[in-house]
Formats: structure tokens, sequence, C-alpha cells
């Protein structure tokens, strides 16, 4: 009846006449009260009643029901107090249990599990103290263990090598300290390992990358120190996400990170990283392609004969800083979120002109680094990109118009270059605030305040001086034009002698002007010789037609 919002209240005293093999009632409501008609069924090799709304401790007898137990999922309620020794009760007797207590609000120590567990999910709880007695799990069949989000202390110890069988390890967010044991390069299974929000230390242990399987590294948070080892993308080339943010990581940032063609999320992102980006990151061609990059990691277990199986799905999640805020992310929703994210550390050079052809890159944050040079003009071909922050640099030059092409862009940043010029104009651009822009004074245009050059000269109004000293230079030269003109076509109709004068002063108008004086000196001989010569003409014509006056 599982997935119905059923509330199933039962006398405290009611014994149900018949004995289940497979008990599932997810999300139906059984509490407050742990319920007590389960005290009768002693043969059930699958119970499933998480989210049934129980604010109890889990009573004694509970643990001592049933010696065929594969899985049992309490998670998703209020359940609080400890655990018992569970490597003496009838659990220990089966051939594989998977206990999932996750989202409660137990306490104290870690129980002794059988040895013979497949999987334990004891996250969101209130656990402390040690992981040591983890150690008693030496059935070799243990491939699914979440401790996250409790107040577990202490170092890691050095059993691990007994998981070989192990897939997925999330220690997320407790008070772990000290190196990393080597016995962890024994997962040759591993394919996730969460670690973030601790206080480890030293350098990451070269037995990891025994570790092929890996696709999801997250150490987010801890002091790890040393170099980024070159064998992460010689070795673990099925790594999708690699976050190492917030660490003590120094020097170059490994060409040999470019080998990981299927990663989908980089986060170097503060720590003390020199040197160039490298320009082969184009290699990355999971950010090139569409193709998803998703890892469930599932379990699958078979119960009563064959006859039902239990398939337990474990989502990769990741604290992501997107969009200027950390947000925790599962996957399938962290499969769409193609990121690089290399910002707060010690950067130099030019961004590489190849970062360009990640064509599905959402999100770019190369912020607070020393990087120098200017954009990538073909930037605007990352038509996916939805956040992009460069400040705080020391970029220059001026912005390329190819951003305006970025019609996906929610996050800007650009504050705090050298840049200069005006700001490509676009309807994506200038709906920015001005607060992505500030920093750079040679910076002109919207939606700054500050305008330029040229808009200050088009858009200002001309002053009367101006005006009049426009056509004190304006009309002469305009009648300059027109008897030069006139006076060439004249210099062609005209007979001797007056066109050789006409030549003789066109060739002067055109060779020897220098100034305005002139200029109408010219103009006003040329007009008066042709004048002159048009009066002589009409003066002749008029005498030919006199009549004869008789003597």
């Amino acid at each position: 009846m599982s997935s119905n919002s059923l509330s199933i209240n039962f006398s405290s005293d009611w014994i149900p006449p018949f004995q289940l093999d497979v008990i599932t009632l997810t999300s139906c409501k059984l509490g407050p009260k742990f319920p007590s008609w389960l005290k009768s069924q002693r043969k059930f090799s699958f119970l499933n009643i998480p989210g049934s709304g129980i604010s109890d401790s889990i009573p004694e007898w509970f643990w001592n029901l049933s010696s065929r137990v594969m899985h049992v999922n309490l998670s998703s309620n209020h359940i609080y107090g400890s655990l018992p020794d569970l490597s003496t009760t009838k659990f220990a007797d089966s051939l594989g249990p998977g206990i999932d207590l996750s989202k409660n609000k137990l306490e104290g120590l870690l129980p002794v599990f059988s040895v013979n567990v497949t999987s334990i999910n004891l996250s969101e709880n209130r656990f402390s103290g040690s992981i040591s007695s983890l150690c008693t799990i030496t059935g070799g069949k243990l491939r699914f263990l979440d401790a996250s989000h409790n107040q577990l202390s202490g170092k890691l110890p050095d059993c691990m090598m007994q998981w070989t069988t192990l897939e997925v390890l999330n220690l997320e967010n407790n008070h772990l300290f000290g190196k990393i044991p080597s016995s962890i390069g024994s997962f040759h299974r591993h394919e996730s390992l969460g670690l973030q929000y601790n206080s480890f230390s030293g350098e990451i242990p070269w037995s990891l990358g025994n570790c092929s399987a890996l696709q999801y590294l997250d150490l987010n948070y801890n002091s790890f120190s040393g170099k980024i080892p070159t064998w992460i993308g010689e070795r673990l080339s099925s790594l999708s996400f690699l976050l190492l943010r917030s660490n003590n990581f120094s020097g170059d940032i490994p060409l040999q990170l470019c080998w990981l063609t299927n990663i989908t999320l980089l986060d170097l992102s503060n720590n003390n990283l020199s040197g160039n980006i490298p320009s082969c990151i184009q290699n990355l061609t999971a950010l090139v392609q569409k193709e998803s990059s998703a890892h469930d990691h599932s379990f699958t277990e078979s119960i009563i004969d064959g006859c039902f199986d239990y398939i337990g799905s474990y989502a990769d999640k990741a604290s992501v800083m997107w969009k200027g805020m950390e947000r925790d992310y599962e996957n399938g929703n962290l499969e769409t979120l193609k990121i690089i994210d290399l910002s707060s550390n010690k950067l130099t050079g030019k961004i590489p002109v190849q970062i360009s052809a990640l064509l599905e890159l959402v999100q770019l944050n190369l912020s607070r680094n020393q990087l120098a040079g200017w954009i990538p003009s073909n930037i605007g071909q990352m038509r996916q990109l939805e956040s992009l922050d460069l400040s705080w640099n020391q970029l220059s030059g001026q912005l390329p118009w190819s951003l305006s092409q970025l019609y996906f862009l929610g996050v800007l940043n650009l504050s705090y270059n050298n840049f200069s010029g005006r700001i490509p104009l676009g309807t994506q651009i200038q709906t920015f605030n001005a607060s992505s822009f500030v920093g750079n004074p040679a910076l002109c245009g919207l939606p700054l305040t500050s305008t330029c050059p040229m808009d200050e000269k088009s858009e200002s109004k001309p002053k009367s001086r101006d005006i009049a000293e426009f056509w004190k230079w304006f009309k002469p030269g305009m009648e300059l034009g027109a008897a030069i003109g006139f006076v060439g076509v004249l210099a062609m109709k005209l007979d001797h002698p007056w066109k050789h004068v006409c030549f003789l002063l066109f060739n002067k108008m055109r060779v020897r002007l220098s100034n305005l004086k002139d200029c109408l000196y010219l103009l006003a001989v040329a007009v008066g010789l042709l004048v002159r010569e048009h009066v002589s003409r009409l003066g002749r014509k008029l005498k030919l037609f006199e009549p004869s006056v008789p003597s």
C-alpha cells in the first residue's frame, strides 16, 4: 500500500492472523508509536516503512524478529535513541541484509554490524564518535556505506582493504580528520567517494588511482595540500565530477586533467593554484557534447527465492556554487550543470581561446585570479552559458561584440578589470545591473551612467557660436566648389583668348588655393571676366539687329 496517504491504525494488542513475507507501506501513517503489530511478524524478508510518521525509539524485540530479513528501511521518520550491537541479532544470520535508517534522530556510537551486511545508510542522524566499529564488516559483500551528515569524529581506520566490493562511500559533513589511509585504494569497483566538509589533510593518496571505475570524487572543504596529482587525469578516466573546492592545493593545473573526457563538473576554486589555464581544455569533450553523464548507483537484491526484487538506488549529491549561491544538487539535476570553476586562485596568463570550444558549458567562473589579456572574441559561440564571472582580474581590451549572443546568460560579472570602450549593445547585455561592469574606468555605455565620447558629440546640442563657425566655412566652400566646376566647364566652351584665361584660373584654383581669401578673389575675377565677355557678345549681337537710320 505504498505511496498513499492511508492511516493504518490497529489496536496495540492486535495480532495479525497471517505471516507476511514482504511489507511495504511507504508514506502510510503508522505512527507516532512504533507499530506493535510487527512483533508477531517473524518471517518477513523485506520491511519498507519510510516516511510513516513514527516518533518513537526502536524496541529491542524488533531486532530479533526474523532471520530471513534482507532489507529494512525505516528512513525519513523521527526515530530517536541508540542502536544495539547488530552483530548479535537475528539480522546477523541473514545472508546479506541492507539497512536504511537515514533521516531520523538516532544518536550515540555507530553499532557493530553483521559481517555480511551489503548496504548501510545512517545519514542525517546524530551519531558521534569513531567509525572504527565498521571494521567488523569483513564478509566482502559491502557495496554501499553512507554515514554522512552526522557528528562522527576521529581518523579513518586503515581497514578498508576488506571492502573490495564497495561502490559508494559517503562520509560527508562530519568531524573526521587526518590523512586518508592508503587502503582506500582497495575499492576496485568504487564509483563514488564523498569526503567533503571534514578536516582531512595531507596529499591525496596515490593508491586512490587504483579506483579506475571512480565517477564521482568530492573532496570539497577540507585541508588537503600539495599539487593536484597528475594520475587523476591519467588513471581516473571515468570521472564525471571532480570537486576540490576550498583546500590548500598549490602548483599548476596539471595538463593531464584535459584527459578527463567525461568530466562535466570541474571545481578547483578557492585554492592556491598558479600558472596558466591549460590550452588543452577543449579536450573536455563532455562539455562540448549534449549527451547526459548521469550515474545512478543501483543495488539489486533478490528476495524470497527470486520472486521479489528490491532495487535501491543512490544519487550522487554535490554542493555547487551556482550563480553566486551555494546550492545542493542531486544526480538528475546535477547532470544538467556543466560547470568549470577555477575562481579564487592565483592563475596568470590569458584566457585560452580554446575555452570557447566548450559549447555545452553552462557556467564559467574564473574570477579572483590574476588573468590578463582580453576575452576571446568568439566567446559568443558558447550559447548555453547561463553564468559568466570574470571579475577581479587584470583583463583588458574591448568587450567582444559576441557577448551579446549569449541569450541564456542570467549572471554576468566583469567588474574590477581594465576593460575599455563601449559595452556591446544587445537586449541581454543591457538588462544587467551596472555592478556587473563597475571597476572598469575606461568602459562606457549602458547600463553604466558614463557615456562614450562619440555619444557625447552626437547627443550634445550645437551652440550658436558653433553654428556661426559652421556657416562661415560651409557657404564659401560650397561657392568655391561651384565656381571651380563652373569655370572648368566654361573653359571647355569658350574660344580663344578667354579659354586660356579660364584654364589658367582653373589650374590656379585647383592647385594653389590655400585659403578662403584666395578662393573668393579668384572667384570674383572669374565672374567678372565671364560677365564682361557675355556683355560684349550681347552688345555685338544687338548692334547687328539695329535698323539703319537714313542720313
